[in-house]
């Protein structure tokens, strides 16, 4: 256990921190989760720019990494526009 106020402190905004990272990310998750679901064509896209931002949001955070954030949203694109073809 840290010994100095200040890593103390340190330590309860480092939880504090780390529990609002895991609920953005599950959030997203679940909105990806949920335009995966999705029946509709006109749904799916009025969805998919609000999950997009969701995704980097998370990306700019540090929750994830730029690359996996790329690569979701290219997912999700590509899903797009097979299901529109």
């Amino acid at each position: 256990m840290a010994n100095h106020k200040a890593t103390k402190k340190d330590t309860r905004q480092a939880a504090k921190r780390r529990e609002r990272n895991k609920y953005y990310g599950k959030t997203t998750r679940n909105a990806i989760r949920g335009l995966k679901a999705t029946t509709t064509e006109s749904e799916y896209k009025d969805k998919l720019p609000e999950v997009i931002s969701m995704i980097d949001k998370l990306a700019k955070r540090g929750v994830i990494h730029k690359n996996k954030a790329a690569n979701l949203k290219s997912k999700l694109a590509k899903k797009k526009a097979t299901a529109s073809a």
